[in-house]
């Protein structure tokens, strides 16, 4: 037994007193986690709210705004459990339904070049923002994959007085982000489309791309949470000479300050970096989508599963019992020469191991990773006699 001198020195002893509290935070952590799972979040916690489409709603926007909640016609703002979507709907109501999807960083005002073109053409256009981008909310407790952009996809879809549903229904044109979420939605829904274009697609994105600073940014554990967050935040604001948050890795090669591109023929003064910069101090759940997103399959190439499935479904539509949905059994795939993110080549050949020459439809334009914004005349031309050829 200790004596009453030793049991004195022991109580005085920084160890001990280091092993108490040691054990004290393990038991704290273990009943925090235990009472967590008891104790499920109340749904308005779990939605981060577009703080500039409250001030919007609240009429205390900015004229200046580089994106208005009146930017195109038939705008809408609905209402889910997983946070309020911004949509835009317009064209003829009996025309070819057209749903595009727009990439990692700009909301659906990047995609309006595009779509008037489309909407020129006779169609029946719908675009929107992802969630925690542009006015849409931004769930805070799902992983941004597949699984969520294939869920909001679909409501989007339901929130049109038209029927968007059925059995070849409706193209699906992607771009960046955009083409591997509309891949993925293919993939498990291919009946409902009629033809589906993608533009310099993400997905594929071989991993060597991606710098090691970035990597260990991304996925370090011993990076805590909100220093992450503060970090990819200060690399997403647009400065001269950094790279693009549509363009998260810098390179050598890039001979275009994405940032500076135009976004829209209609207000030329309005460049890509401005909506970026608007959109980190008007939507906060921005940078966490961003990050979740890239931490996800849909950018970089981590696994080949959907895109394998995807060619699955193309395989079946070429058989003397096709399922409805994208007749024929083809994409349509354009590529930008000049492109720095999806580089041609390596997609070309990385693609051609999924999808057989039989699959694709591939059109190689002039330009970089901006020719969704820049030249939507020709992408849309290209998609529309396309699907011409298919459907």
């Amino acid at each position: 037994m200790l004596g009453a001198d030793q049991l004195s020195a022991a109580r005085k002893s920084p160890f001990l007193h280091t092993l108490i509290l040691a054990a004290c935070l393990a038991l704290y952590m273990l009943l925090r986690n235990v009472f967590r799972d008891i104790e499920h979040r109340p749904e308005e916690h779990t939605i981060t709210r577009s703080k500039a489409r409250v001030e919007a709603e609240q009429r205390q926007r900015l004229t200046g705004s580089p994106y208005l909640t009146d930017t195109f016609p038939g705008g809408r703002q609905f209402k889910t459990v997983y946070g309020t979507i911004q949509v835009f709907e317009w064209g003829p109501e009996d025309g070819e339904k057209v749903l595009i999807v727009h990439g990692l960083a700009t909301p659906c005002i990047s995609m309006g070049n595009m779509a008037k073109e489309f909407v020129s053409k006779g169609c029946r256009v719908m675009i929107f923002d992802l969630f925690g981008r542009g006015y849409s909310d931004a769930p805070n407790d799902l992983a941004y994959d597949a699984r969520l952009y294939t869920t909001q996809i679909l409501l989007v879809l339901s929130s049109s007085p038209l029927s968007w549903t059925g059995s070849s229904v409706f193209h699906i044109v992607g771009f960046s982000l955009g083409g591997s979420i509309a891949v993925a939605f293919a993939a498990y829904h291919t009946s409902m489309l009629r033809s589906m274009t993608l533009i310099c697609p993400g997905g594929l994105i071989r991993m060597s791309h991606i710098s090691c600073r970035s990597r260990f940014i991304y996925s370090s554990s011993l990076i805590p949470e909100w220093l992450r967050l503060m970090i990819v935040h200060r690399d997403l604001e647009p400065r001269y000479g950094s790279s693009s948050a549509e363009v998260p890795e810098e390179s050598d090669e890039a001979d275009i300050d994405f940032d500076n591109v135009v976004i829209s023929a209609d207000r030329p003064s309005v460049k890509i970096g401005d909506v970026i910069r608007w959109q980190l101090r008007g939507n906060p759940g921005f940078v966490p989508s961003y990050l979740s997103t890239i931490r996800s399959a849909l950018v970089y190439r981590r696994h080949d599963r959907v895109w394998r499935v995807l060619a699955d479904e193309l395989a079946r539509r070429r058989t003397a019992e096709a399922p409805p949905g994208l007749s024929g059994g083809r994409i349509c795939l354009i590529l930008a020469q000049r492109d720095i993110t999806v580089v041609t080549n390596e997609f070309i050949e990385d693609s051609n191991g999924i999808l057989g020459v039989e699959d694709v439809d591939m059109h190689i334009i002039k330009g970089g990773h901006e020719i969704a914004f820049s030249q939507g005349k020709e992408v849309a031309f290209i998609a529309t006699e396309s699907w011409k050829r298919q459907c």
